[in-house]
């Protein structure tokens, strides 16, 4: 699973790197970023815009957006097949932006691990969305991290990752509407390109959000 990631980038880098509108108001720079939180993605309904949806997918169809806090991922292998996920992998795709995920590997305590790109660059992490409406006319944009087998470098951490988009798959992940071929987008990134350290059990406690969340430790 993916239950917690780093995004924190300059305004400017965002920009070039994603084409998007970032607006100060609204992105702020996060560290340990956790399901329930308000979290930067690019929406294909918005795609030129930086926006914040709740982690945690809260169903159309839902009574309470509580339903959420179980949905923080969807498995790529099945997308099209559960009912929670299937309508938004057709019409709602976002790309979540991070620098960096984290994941818990048990050696035996459970130590947790930062994964980032070798060359530090932000990257995307294929997502979905849906639009919200509770009984008393609440609005809530949610998302979920798509998730799918490890590659070299995760495998010894941890038997799941957040599907990573190749950069020029990007684009296609928001606008395609062929689903097999976008299932095939959703492929391990190449494991030589990753990198990953240990770090400290700081990031357990998403009351923690600072950059000492991303020091390595020994």
């Amino acid at each position: 699973m993916c239950g917690r990631y780093s995004f924190a980038v300059e305004d400017e880098l965002i920009r070039e790197r994603f084409g998007v509108t970032v607006r100060s108001a609204i992105y702020k720079a996060r560290y340990n970023c956790a399901p329930s939180q308000e979290l930067a993605v690019i929406a294909n309904a918005f795609p030129g815009e930086l926006r914040c949806f709740r982690w945690g997918l809260i169903p159309s169809w839902a009574k309470e957006p509580s339903i959420g806090n179980k949905l923080i991922n969807a498995r790529a292998e099945t997308l099209s097949e559960k009912s929670s996920f299937r309508q938004a992998f057709r019409r709602r795709r976002c790309l979540v932006p991070a620098d960096s995920f984290f994941e818990w590997k048990r050696e035996p305590e459970k130590i947790p691990y930062r994964i980032m790109l070798k060359n530090e660059d932000p990257f995307a992490m294929a997502g979905i969305w849906e639009h919200w409406t509770g009984a008393d006319g609440t609005e809530i944009h949610s998302f979920a991290v798509i998730t799918t087998e490890p590659n070299e470098l995760m495998r010894p951490i941890h038997d799941r990752m957040p599907a990573i988009l190749l950069p020029e798959n990007e684009s296609r992940w928001l606008k395609e509407p062929d689903e097999s071929l976008l299932q095939s987008l959703l492929k391990p990134y190449p494991g030589g390109l990753m990198t990953a350290y240990p770090v400290s059990k700081l990031v357990n406690s998403p009351k923690n959000d600072g950059p000492e969340i991303l020091r390595p430790v020994t």
